[in-house]
Order: structure tokens, then sequence, then C-alpha cells
């Protein structure tokens, strides 16, 4: 059964994969940050490669850590400004393709390939409990905005609502007919959104399950969907190439951002909602003004596809990743 669930998502997946394992990576010094009283935006504040490929990236609440997920099944989090490694785990036995901090930033979230989510203490490292719900690969996992719960997807077509403690269930939606990549909660945790590799966008109740509204304005696979911080907007991307923005309650379209030449991986706002960090397989990340759609700058860093971006709570850095980590002025 593993085989035959498998054999829908390899082939919008095998190239990135292939991408991510034709590298291999040396453990080179960490690099030490620029002296300049004054920066640019897009100055490179701290770049360093891990033993290998990075997939996923997340900033602690305090904006003092980021936490990375790994290739190889490492869970690490690393010093922000100074780049030493606080602790790293090999917690799973294939790519940790998300991770998450929970909103008081005690506690880390991993989601993995391996079909498992695992919670972490995040002083310690110290694994707090495994979550077995999922029968396929798990691409995502989401903290609702009190940290209760934690919503996770998979390649088994599910989205599962579980208790962030217990790892007890709470419910599980059905709705997408394929893989389901992407999963975020709205600020006010009563909804959630969730792309799916059948080109939509799906809205549903946080707490019923029960569904509200589909975007259907892409082509190909949704692969990132993020809720604006002010919680009127949704913007996903896309293998299309695209971004779009939508109306969070009509699902009605805002703008589209073209500005990439390859799939769109991750998507980010601004904590001011007023800008958008979009990171591709053209080895990009474009800041763009989210309510025009024109750019604003672009960030040439990357040498290879960018998997994960992710915005400091403070809006002035943006945290990339791909075959290495790139840490720069975002304002």
């Amino acid at each position: 059964m593993h085989t035959l669930r498998a054999s829908k998502w390899f082939l919008a997946i095998g190239c990135f994969v292939l991408l991510l394992t034709a590298c291999s990576f040396v453990h080179p010094a960490v690099g030490s940050a620029p002296r300049a009283t004054s920066l640019r935006l897009g100055t490179t504040l701290r770049s360093y490669r891990a033993p290998f490929s990075v997939i996923a990236a997340a900033w602690s609440p305090d904006g003092k850590q980021l936490a990375l997920g790994e290739d190889d099944g490492t869970v690490e989090v690393r010093d922000a400004v100074k780049g030493t490694i606080d602790f790293s785990v090999l917690g799973h036995r294939n790519h940790v393709w998300a991770v998450a901090w929970s909103p008081d930033g005690k506690r880390l979230a991993s989601a993995s390939w391996d079909q498992t989510v695992k919670v972490w203490d995040a002083a310690t490292g110290k694994r707090l409990l495994t979550y077995r719900g999922h029968t396929d690969l798990v691409f995502t996992v989401a903290w609702s905005p009190d940290g209760k719960r934690i919503a996770s997807s998979s390649s088994d077509n599910t989205v599962q609502v579980w208790d962030a403690i217990s790892g007890k269930p709470v419910y599980t939606y059905r709705g997408n007919p394929d893989t389901v990549s992407a999963v975020a909660w709205s600020p006010d945790g009563k909804r959630i959104a969730s792309g799916c590799f059948d080109h939509t966008v799906r809205v549903w109740d946080a707490t019923t399950g029960r569904h509200t509204l589909t975007y259907r304005g892409h082509t190909s696979y949704v692969w990132a969907v993020a809720w604006s911080p002010d919680g009127k907007h949704i913007a996903s991307g896309s293998t299309d190439g695209t971004v779009q923005v939508w109306d969070a309650a009509t699902s009605n379209h805002v703008l589209t951002y073209r500005g990439h030449s390859n799939g769109v991986q991750a998507v980010a706002w601004s904590p001011d909602s007023r800008r958008i960090a979009s990171g591709s397989w053209d080895a990009t990340v474009q800041i763009w003004d989210a309510t025009t759609g024109l750019r604003v700058f672009t960030y040439g860093g990357h040498a290879d596809i960018v998997t994960a971006v992710t915005w400091s709570p403070d809006g002035k850095r943006i945290a990339s990743v791909g075959d290495d980590v790139q840490i720069w002025q975002a304002s």
C-alpha cells in the first residue's frame, strides 16, 4: 500500500530530492558577521553549511535562535547571532521537512518523511513526544496560536490536529484528495489553511473541521501557504512559479506575483503584513510589496534551490536555507 501511495508524489518531488542528494557538503567554520554599522537591505549577516542539505528553518519567538531541519534527519537549534549550535539531534530516520516553535518558545516540533512528528524541549533537545498518526510522509507541522494543538499534514492526504502535550488526536481533516504539503493556522486560531498537490488551498474551521472555502488559482502543486499576521490574506506558492495573494474570508484573488523563473517552495509574510518573501527553485529569495506586487529586492546568496524562508519576529532579518543557511538584512 505504501509503495502504491508513494507513486503519486514521486514525480512531483523526484527532481527536488535529486537536487538535495546530488551534492555533498563539508562542515566549514562558521562565518563572521559583517562589521558595518549601517546595514543595507540584503546584507549577509551570517552564512554557514550543515553536514547535509537543510530543508526547513524557523525563528524562535524571541528571535534569538534558529531551528533547522536537515536532509539526514537532524534537528538543530543555533544561536542566530553567533551561529553556534545550542543542540543537535539525529531525531528522525528520514528528511526533516518542517520545524516549528511553540508560541512560548519552550518546545520545538519537527515533521519528517519517516511518517512521524516529534516534539522537543527547545532548551535541552530532549524528546517530549512522538506523534505517529500519519501513514505516509509528513510534510509540515504548525502550532495553534495558543500552543495547545498541533496540525500536521501528509501525503496520506490528511491534516491531523492533535494535543500538543499528550499527542492525543483531536480530529482528522480528509477534505484534500492528494498530498497535503502545507498547513497554516489563522492568527486567531479559528481556521486552518491547507495547500494540496491538487493545485488548491482549502480553508476550514479549526474546531469542527468544517470546510469553508477553496482557492483554485494555481495551475500546479501548491507547496507553501502563509497567513498574513493581520489575518486578512493568505499567500500560496506553487510549482507553477507564482505566489498568489487572496482574501482569507472570501477566497477572492488579490494579486499574483510572477517574479520567479521556477517553482516557489517557501513563502513568508513580514510581521507587519506589508511585504512577502518567497523562496524558489531558481535559487533566489525575493521580497515584494504585498499590496502592489512590486519587487523590492532579490537575494541571490544561494547557489541552489531555496527550500525555506523565515522572517525574524522583529522584521529586520530573514533566514533562508537550501544548500546552506543564510541570515541577511531584511529592512
